[in-house]
């Protein structure tokens, strides 16, 4: 009996590290096998064991979002119902916002549109925890704009949901919104007058104005639709699974430089990217022919960047080519061919470019670790690895920082932000100066730490784990047998 619980024991321990459950090192260091770039796991914020690194508000964190100015950056804490901020360079917690309404806040209330009506739930609307998501900032980074993915009562995220606008002057928030069911992406023209918040539960886009200077004025101006409205109709007493029982499940989203074009990722159904003219407010349909379903949306420079998350890769293309080829789509789908692509790891999520541009960072969700993608040559040329089931990135404008966030899942893993320096052999460009939003002193972290080879992952080869386990596993057992024969 004794030798069958000892065996059960390392077997089950065994598979929990076959589950991928992996915790990041602060001080290792991988170097581009092409000698470009060093990327270095610079200090950590995480909400299990104990240390300095612990943070109690960092649970689930979702996304990441580093403010303009480089001088702080903001953390979505999804099951923690709360946004952290944190300092640039020294990583000290500024100020933790909690998005928890009691209905005593109806001042921050903006005025209703009839745009987002309640079905299901009648009392109390406004009295609820909101659970955010992603985040984009507007008027020079003067505010920031968090949607939730649902208000706490709404179990199925099939009502509206709703965004708190933060100043980030005072990290308070200001202003409160409706939106439509579980919102995931927003982003913000590049003219400064709308602000996009893309319906991950109904197939929808909603077009909030945002170009007065005076947020009262800001106001919801449209809905638009990808294909068709999404029934909702879900129980009231048992969850389902909205993070695939949501049509198209709209994701990545980017409005075009000029702003003539609004561009949807679309990770359910067969995938693709939808295309919205913003000129004429018309849906021209979804374009096909990327590896798969499409999370993430980057523009630079001419090219449209995307992640693909199940097969786990970075591609792109001319935006141009790829316009020409929505231009024809008339409401249905087309099919656009001649990708560069390069294969990252299963479940890439969050991509951001360097500020040269040469440089892709994905967050990869399978294989628990950060690639680097050389964008000349479409190749990996770094990896290295972070806590488990990384989903949101950002980095400075300078590319000297590196924030990825680690959620989580129902096995484990998870709760943490990981921070990475970068340097490079060759300087990158330092962007236009951004007016500060609040007056703050950042302290570049500054530590010396061995450089490992890229093969390590950043940390020990998870298939080594696997043979010596399995070995000590063998050996145990051939020292018990044995030692019951002599018996």
């Amino acid at each position: 009996m004794r030798t069958k619980f000892i065996f059960v024991a390392l077997c089950s321990t065994l598979m929990l590290s076959a589950q991928g459950i992996r915790h990041s090192v602060i001080g290792t260091s991988v170097r581009a096998d092409d000698g470009s770039l060093t990327i270095t796991s610079a200090d950590k914020r995480q909400n299990f064991a104990g240390g300095a690194t612990h943070d109690s508000d960092i649970l689930s964190p979702k996304s990441v979002n580093i403010h303009p100015d480089g001088k702080k950056y903001y953390v979505n804490s999804l099951e923690g119902c709360a946004t952290v901020v944190y300092e640039i360079g020294t990583n000290k917690k500024l100020k933790t916002i909690r998005h928890h309404f009691d209905g005593s806040e109806e001042k921050l209330w903006s005025t209703p549109s009839s745009l987002y009506p309640f079905t299901h739930y009648t009392h109390d609307l406004n009295r609820f925890d909101g659970k955010p998501v992603e985040g984009c900032f507007t008027h020079g980074g003067r505010y920031f704009w968090v949607p939730y993915y649902r208000r706490s009562y709404d179990i199925n995220a099939q009502d509206p949901s709703a965004l708190a606008v933060i100043d980030t002057q005072t990290d308070e928030i200001i202003l409160l919104m409706e939106t439509g069911p579980l919102p995931k992406m927003i982003a913000s023209s590049h003219d400064g007058k709308y602000v996009a918040v893309t319906h991950w539960g109904n197939n929808t886009v909603g077009l909030i104005r945002v170009d007065s200077d005076d947020p009262r004025q800001w106001h919801h101006e449209e809905v638009l639709v990808v294909d068709y409205v999404l029934p909702l109709n879900f129980s009231l007493r048992g969850a389902v699974n909205r993070d695939v029982n949501s049509g198209y499940c709209l994701r990545g989203t980017v409005f075009t430089p000029d702003d003539k074009y609004l561009l949807v990722g679309c990770m359910g159904g067969a995938g693709g990217i939808a295309v919205i003219d913003m000129q004429a407010r018309k849906y021209l349909g979804r374009m096909l022919g990327m590896r798969g379903n499409v999370r993430h949306l980057v523009i630079r420079d001419g090219m449209l960047y995307l992640s693909i998350n199940n097969a786990g890769y970075v591609q792109r293309m001319p935006l141009e080519k790829f316009l020409d080829a929505a231009r024809t789509m008339n409401g249905k789908t087309g099919t656009v061919s001649g990708w560069q692509e390069c294969a990252v790891g299963a479940g890439a999520r969050t991509i951001e470019l360097s500020p040269s541009g040469k440089y892709v960072f994905a967050a990869c969700n399978s294989v628990s670790a950060v690639c680097v993608v050389n964008t000349q040559s479409m190749k990996t040329v770094a990896r290295i690895a972070c806590d488990s089931y990384p989903v949101g990135l950002d980095i400075s404008r300078d590319g000297k920082y590196v924030i990825v966030t680690s959620q989580g899942k129902k096995g484990g893993g998870g709760n943490a932000v990981n921070i990475y320096s970068v340097e490079y052999a060759e300087p990158e460009p330092v962007p236009a100066a951004v007016a500060p939003a609040i007056a703050s002193d950042s302290v570049a972290a500054d530590s010396t730490v061995a450089v490992v080879a890229i093969g390590t992952d950043g940390g020990i080869d998870s298939k080594w784990w696997y043979i010596g386990g399995g070995a000590l596993v063998l050996l145990i057992l051939l020292a018990l047998i044995m030692r019951r024969r002599k018996k």
